[in-house]
């Protein structure tokens, strides 16, 4: 695991090497947290490529930036590539002769055997940069995923690339500068949709894309972007595979092999390994496949004292049951008013997922005991397990019943007391409401935004509003909904998720929390053949009646205890509704006072204040909306960027 910067000049401006080392220095340095063990700079005609590197396979030799023996190219590279081993001996039987032990060098001559094709042969995690000084090409890519980010842009001749959009600002040609319909994107996301970021100059690469660049070729040096994986489509429901009595066992048979394998596969490391173990079924899937294949694991988890929110007990069950090392770290609501501020000042674009604070401190705590650690992150997503799901085929049936038969009923939803819990009806049932009575393709979001568009109505400072319908708010997800070629709307709710939350959300998170400290994660769900096999399985063996991950919970029943198989499914989530009346009320004070936003001219402070005070009374919910601006301007205060 790695950070890689690099920046070809090509354009009127041409930097002298000199130069070039110099500002490569300054933003190689900026990902020293990314790779604490060593780094590397290669220059040379115009072409800056700089790397850091935290060390997991071969600590000795894997230096980067990288070059073949016969010179023709040089690589920079984040990321775990998984059969290295299997694809060095297919490019020794083409001839070639390897002087590392280390993947990279693996990936650099798989280019140079196959070319972009390559890509389909690739398992791993990654997003790497390959300058073929041959062909006068930049070639880079995204793993399947995004599970590693990767962010460039092209002004006034230059291309720049980087792990973090931090690193790119310190090139001293570049600019950046934030759009006002970008925020309001956020605020309805809570993060940044891809290809976009916060800074309008940049770009997502997405991922399972490759980008081509060709500075030198005359041709204005544009950037090619080619998909090169994409999710299977789920079989039809009376495939043959999926009918017949021992339909159910043979596929729970196959889920366990892939599984098994997934998880050996993100075994092999030079240093120590553990477990992120939250006690849900997820992690727990993956320690019950670790326990033969590592000696005492170690795993980690973290403890809340708000028992609507502490899963602490489930964790300790499975460690018991299974038999790993357990350590266990509690978050105080004191705690989170030191840790928010810290993390919002560190992370390069906002991202107002309230679990990046307890995965914050899992990290930092479990790198004092070992560098890699594997987590559960995938099932939701690939194999239905988020109540959403469900809430489609509820909004279906309801939507056949006559408005004026529903009313009553929607109407008594206001009654509901709000609450503070980790489960709280009110502000469930309003939110499920509001996104029945939307399109389709916008149900989703609906449900999962922090601050809607009634709402942003009322929330701009005078003039300052972005001219932003719902339609075009949501603009990323109808683009992603209707690209999906299937007709099942539930299916395309999980293609969204596979692809626009989880990356951009989730394992964004993963990814700058664990690289805070120099962690690895490795998501063992997000195996190629194991997501290929979620993806082709019909609906119905994902969600069946109101059961989620069916398939899952009935493979591994055998394995792990009933409690845990059979358990409401919980995130990692904080008590943000009652911490922002308590140990975040200084700080929602300070960025969010009337007098602070007066000054900022961006949102109204009237409108923030009525809501600041409407959830400080208990009247209504406003965790979700409250606690995105307030990262927001967090982020703002951090970053003092121009704001068009």
């Amino acid at each position: 695991m790695c950070g890689i910067v690099g920046f070809l000049s090509c354009g009127s401006r041409c930097a002298s090497e000199g130069e070039s080392r110099e500002w490569l220095q300054a933003m190689t340095d900026s990902l020293e947290h990314r790779g604490p063990d060593g780094q590397g700079m290669w220059v040379r005609d115009g072409v800056a490529l700089g790397h850091r590197r935290l060390s997991i396979i071969d600590l000795h030799t894997g230096a980067q930036p990288m070059e073949d023996s016969a010179g023709r190219a040089v690589a920079v590279f984040n990321g775990e590539i998984y059969n290295y081993i299997e694809l060095r001996e297919k490019l020794r039987g083409k001839g070639f002769v390897f002087r590392t032990d280390s993947d990279t060098e693996v990936l650099l001559c798989s280019y140079l055997a196959w070319g972009p094709a390559c890509l389909d042969r690739l398992e791993g995690m990654f997003a790497f940069a390959i300058w073929d000084k041959q062909e006068r090409r930049l070639f880079a890519a995204r793993d399947r995923f995004g599970k590693k980010p990767f962010y460039y842009t092209i002004q006034n001749g230059i291309f720049a690339f980087a792990s973090e959009l931090t690193t790119l600002t310190r090139h001293p040609l570049l600019r950046f500068s934030v759009e006002r319909s970008t925020l309001a994107r956020f605020l309805a996301y809570e993060y940044i949709p891809a290809p976009e970021c916060i800074y309008r100059q940049v770009r997502k690469l997405l991922p399972s894309h490759a980008l081509v660049y060709e500075p030198f070729s005359g041709n204005n040096a544009d950037v090619r972007l080619e998909r090169y994986w994409e999710m299977p489509l789920p079989d039809e429901e009376d495939c043959p595979r999926y009918g017949g009595p021992r339909a159910e066992d043979y596929l729970c048979e196959e889920l366990r092999e892939l599984i098994q394998r997934a998880v050996k596969r993100r075994l092999v490391s030079d240093v120590p390994l553990g477990l992120f173990l939250s006690g849900g079924l997820d992690s727990s899937t993956i320690a019950a496949f670790m326990t033969p294949q590592v000696s005492q694991i170690k795993s980690f988890s973290i403890a809340f004292d708000e028992s609507s929110y502490d899963e602490s007990d489930y964790a300790q069950l499975v460690s018991e049951y299974i038999g790993t090392d357990h350590h266990e770290y509690g978050l105080r609501a004191n705690s989170c008013g030191e840790y928010l501020p810290e993390i919002v000042s560190r992370i390069d674009e906002p991202l107002a997922d309230p679990s990046l604070v307890p995965t914050f401190l899992l990290a930092k705590s479990s790198r004092r005991h070992v560098t890699v650690a594997l987590s559960g992150d995938g099932p939701d997503e690939l194999f239905a397990g988020y109540e959403y799901y469900y809430g489609f085929r509820m909004a279906k049936r309801l939507l056949r019943i006559p408005a004026s038969i529903r009313a009553p009923g929607e109407w008594a939803t206001r009654f509901l007391p709000a609450s503070a819990n980790y489960v709280n009806y009110r502000f469930a049932a309003e939110m499920f409401l509001a996104g029945m009575r939307c399109p389709s393709w916008m149900r989703v979001q609906r449900w999962l935004t922090a601050m809607s568009p009634e709402m942003q109505e009322t929330i701009w400072f005078n003039g300052s509003k972005p001219e932003l319908g719902p339609d075009s708010l949501f603009e990323p997800t109808r683009l992603l909904y209707e690209s999906y070629p299937s007709a099942d709307e539930m299916g395309r709710a999980v293609y969204v998720f596979a692809r626009q939350y989880m990356a951009d959300y989730i394992l964004m998170k993963v990814d700058r929390a664990s690289m805070m400290h120099s962690l690895e994660v490795r998501a063992p769900f997000l195996d190629r053949e194991l997501a290929e096999f979620a993806c082709r399985l019909p609906l119905s063996w994902r969600l069946r009646g109101s059961k989620r991950k069916w398939l899952l919970k009935k493979a591994m029943a055998p394995y792990l205890p009933a409690e845990i198989i059979n358990r409401p499914k919980r995130g990692l989530l904080i008590p943000t509704a009652q911490w922002l009346r308590t140990t975040l009320k200084p700080c929602v004070e300070e960025l969010m006072s009337e007098s602070a936003l007066a000054g900022q001219q961006l949102f109204a402070p009237r409108a923030v204040r009525r809501m600041v005070d409407e959830h400080d009374s208990g009247r209504v919910d406003h965790r979700k909306a409250l606690w995105t601006m307030l990262v927001l301007q967090m982020w703002l205060k951090s970053n003092a960027p121009t704001i068009e």
